[in-house]
Parts: structure tokens; C-alpha cells; sequence
């Protein structure tokens, strides 16, 4: 995770967390919550649309983090 960016659009409240910069394809998961997947099904990222009108106690991201040994 490396390479980890965030990126948020004060004009469209558009929040964007991408973990790998790979091909994927956009999946809504919840109301404005959405996951970026490669065609193999790694989640690479999320993104929340209207970020500033969510619940942020409530606004989670369902993150499956795995150590990597070093």
C-alpha cells in the first residue's frame, strides 16, 4: 500500500481512496459508497459521493487490511 492517494473534490463532495492505480471497475456497495475492482475482484479503492453529507461516525469502509512480512 505503497502508493495509497486521496483525493476530494470540495466542488462535487467526491472522495476518492485508491490503494493500487490499476484498471478496475466502479461497484456501489452501499448509498454513494463504491468499491473500484480489478476483473480478478481485488479491491483497489473506494470512493463516497456526497462525502460531506454523511454521517462520518457512521461512514465506514469495509478495509480488509493484510500484513505483509518483511
Amino acid at each position: 500500500m505503497a502508493n495509497l492517494k486521496v483525493w476530494y473534490d470540495h466542488e462535487s463532495d467526491y472522495l476518492e481512496i485508491i490503494f493500487e492505480d490499476v484498471a478496475a471497475a466502479m461497484e456501489e456497495i452501499e448509498d454513494d459508497l463504491f468499491e473500484r475492482r480489478t476483473p480478478d475482484g481485488r479491491i483497489v479503492g473506494f470512493a463516497v459521493m456526497n462525502f460531506s453529507k454523511h454521517d462520518r461516525d457512521a461512514l465506514t469502509l469495509p478495509l480488509n487490511i493484510t500484513a505483509i512480512p518483511a
